[in-house]
């Protein structure tokens, strides 16, 4: 009786694997404790966008795209303006405790974890830096030559971002879309503001929300497999989670994006792909702040040794 309750408890305690109940690895891919370790980021992003607009950019926004989408998407619902930027953050947080309620785990949580959980972030992103920079090596470029001219060339950033932000005139109502290859517009501060919030943000859409509607619609509705659904859906995210850098539909207008390059598209669907493995393996959390620590690794990769 004792095994078969231990076997019980082991499998309603992870998310793809089978973690040891109340281990470190089950603990942290709780709902609860990406609210925990997530609220700090939240917190920077809001601050943080309304410093840089303000003493950075004077007459220009600067929006995480999919910050943008849930902002649009909750005021055609009908969320007045006053709570344009408290919305999205309260959306995230009511998601999260909605998947608590529905694991039925523990509500408990140890600060003692979130340091560990820090560490695991860096060191998750380490794969993804080395693939960036071996991705967009000087050999690569000079290859991507006949696409680009060559001043193009010369401010591309070594290490590719994975934040996709929004840049509008306030006066105006043009929308254009970087990827954060422009530095030389922005401080560094910005860039690690706008880094943290896609790596909450676009976690949100592309793996929590997109990957769950597209095993509805294959798994539920057409019929397929399980195991193809979930071969299909996350190609199928990581796809337009890379696309989404390129080319974004905002405010009802097609935003400019970055030159389309197939190194970068493909660096980023696999990027995709791989948050979209440990989203399944250890929960929304380390996901997003491996995504955010990516984003910030990288800002200072590029700031200290690849700085026009």
């Amino acid at each position: 009786m004792v095994r078969n309750n231990t076997n019980a408890d082991r499998q309603n305690t992870s998310q793809l694997f089978n973690f040891a109940r109340d281990s470190y690895f089950e603990r942290t891919s709780r709902p609860i404790y990406a609210i925990v370790f997530l609220l700090p980021f939240i917190f920077f992003y809001e601050v943080g966008t309304i410093l840089i607009n303000t003493d950075v950019l004077n007459q220009t926004q600067v929006r995480v795209v999919a910050f943008v989408w849930l902002q649009n998407l909750l005021g055609y619902l009908g969320a007045g303006s006053r709570l344009a930027w408290v919305a999205p953050p309260l959306v995230v947080v009511v998601i999260l405790i909605g998947l608590q309620l529905a694991s039925r785990k523990k509500w408990y949580f140890c600060l003692g974890d979130i340091l560990p959980m820090s560490v695991e972030c860096s060191l998750l992103a380490v794969p993804l830096i080395v693939l960036s920079l071996f991705l967009n090596s000087p050999a690569k470029e000079q290859d991507d030559i006949g696409q680009f001219n060559q001043n193009a060339v010369q401010i591309q950033t070594k290490a590719l971002p994975i934040a996709s932000m929004v840049i509008s005139n306030s006066s105006s109502s043009p929308v254009e879309e970087t990827s954060g290859i422009e530095a030389d517009s922005r401080s560094l501060m910005a860039d690690i503001v706008t880094g943290i919030g896609a790596g909450i943000y676009e976690e949100l859409i592309f793996r929590l929300i997109l990957i769950c509607i597209l095993m509805l619609l294959f798994q539920d509705v057409l019929g397929f497999t399980h195991k193809n659904s979930i071969v299909i859906s996350v190609l199928i995210s990581a796809a337009l989670f890379s696309a989404h850098h390129h080319i974004v539909f905002v405010n009802g207008q097609f935003g400019r994006t970055v030159p389309f390059a197939w190194t970068e598209f493909g660096f980023r669907t696999i990027a995709g792909i791989y948050f979209a493995i440990l989203f399944a393996i250890r929960g929304f959390g380390i996901t997003a702040g491996t995504h955010a620590f990516y984003d910030i690794i990288a800002t200072f990769i590029n700031a200290i040794f690849f700085q026009q």
